[in-house]
C-alpha cells in the first residue's frame, strides 16, 4: 500500500503544483487522471524521490519515502513522461547496462533478466536496432522493460500513451495490464480511457488538488440520471452554454453533440447513458465555474 498524506509543493517560483494530497494506493492498477498542468508529473516525480515536496508525508509499506528515498529506488519502476537514452545504442545493450545500474551484477543473472523482459515486451525481434530507429510505441515498450529490471513493487508511468496510435495504444495497456496484478501500479494520463480500460480505482487531480476518488463504476453510478443530450449546431454553441451546464461536446456530421449536467431533464434533451468521460468533464466544468 502507497499512503500519500497532506503532499503539498509550491516551486520557486511560486507556483503551487500541489495542495494537500491524500492518497491510498493498494497493489494493483490505480488511474491519476487530469489535465496537463494538474499537478499530476509533480506528484510522480515525488514519490520517484526526484524531488521533495514542501510538505506531507509518503509511506510506501513500512517505508518512510521522504526519509529513505534510497530504498524505495531498489524497488521502483519508473516511466517518465519524457525519458531518455543513449539513441545509437541497441535495445538489449542499454537494458544490460541498466540491468548493472539496477544491481544485477552477475552476467548469466543480467542475461536472463534482459532477454525475459524483451520477450515481454514484443521487442526480441529489434533487440540488436539502435533506439534511435524505434517508432514512439517502441519506445515506450523500452521504457516499461526499463522499469521493470529488477522486479519493483511499485511501477509508476506517466502520461504513457500520449501520441501513441490506436494499435500502439492497445499493445501498449494489455502490457500494463499483464503487470498490474501483484505490485502498486500509477497509471497518470489526461486520457480517459486508458483509466477506464485498466483501472478498478482512480483519482482526479485539478489545480493542484485532489478533486475525486474511488471506482469508476461508482463514480460514473453517481452521475446517473443527471446527464442529457442534443445535437445543435455549431453556432448555437455559445447560447447553450450560457443556459445550461454544458460538460462536454464533440462535433458530429458538421454539428455539435453536447451534454449538460441537470438533476432535471431541460427541454429538448434526451437522456444519455453516462460514462466516466461525463464523470471527467462534469468535474473540470465544476471547477471552471467555481474560478
Amino acid at each position: 500500500m502507497l499512503e500519500i498524506t497532506d503532499l503539498s509543493h509550491t516551486y520557486a517560483n511560486g507556483t503551487v503544483a500541489l495542495q494537500d494530497v491524500s492518497l491510498s494506493i493498494p497493489r494493483g492498477m490505480y488511474g491519476l487522471l487530469g489535465p496537463n498542468g494538474a499537478g499530476k508529473s509533480t506528484l510522480m516525480r515525488t514519490v520517484a524521490t526526484l524531488q521533495q515536496p514542501t510538505a506531507g508525508s509518503i509511506r510506501f509499506g513500512e517505508m518512510d519515502v521522504l526519509a529513505e528515498p534510497e530504498r524505495l529506488r531498489r524497488t521502483l519502476g519508473y516511466l517518465p513522461q519524457d525519458f531518455g537514452v543513449y539513441p545509437r545504442v541497441s535495445a538489449y545493450a542499454m537494458l544490460d547496462q541498466l540491468a548493472v545500474l539496477k544491481g544485477i551484477t552477475g552476467s548469466a543473472q543480467r542475461k536472463a533478466v534482459v532477454e525475459t523482459l524483451l520477450q515481454q515486451t514484443n521487442l526480441w525481434n529489434v533487440r540488436n536496432k539502435s533506439i534511435a530507429g524505434f517508432s514512439g510505441g517502441m519506445r515506450q515498450r523500452f521504457g516499461i522493460a526499463q522499469a521493470l529490471i529488477g522486479n519493483p513493487e511499485l511501477i509508476i508511468v506517466d502520461e504513457p500513451t500520449a501520441g501513441l496510435d490506436p494499435e500502439e495504444r492497445n499493445r501498449f495497456l494489455n502490457l500494463l495490464a499483464e503487470i498490474g496484478d501483484n505490485v502498486v501500479v500509477i497509471l497518470s494520463t489526461h486520457i480517459v480511457d486508458d483509466v477506464a480500460d485498466l483501472c478498478p480505482r482512480m483519482a482526479v487531480l485539478a489545480n493542484g488538488r485532489l478533486q475525486l476518488e474511488g471506482k469508476p463504476d461508482d463514480l460514473i453510478a453517481a452521475t446517473r440520471g443527471r446527464i442529457w443530450k442534443k445535437v445543435i449546431g455549431r453556432d448555437d454553441l455559445e447560447d447553450y452554454q450560457s443556459r445550461y451546464d454544458v460538460i462536454s461536446t464533440r462535433l458530429f456530421a458538421g454539428n455539435s453533440v453536447i451534454h449538460v449536467l441537470a438533476d432535471e431533464q431541460p427541454q429538448g434533451f434526451e437522456p444519455v447513458e453516462g460514462g466516466l468521460e461525463d464523470v471527467y468533464f462534469s468535474t473540470l466544468s465544476t471547477l471552471r465555474r467555481a474560478a
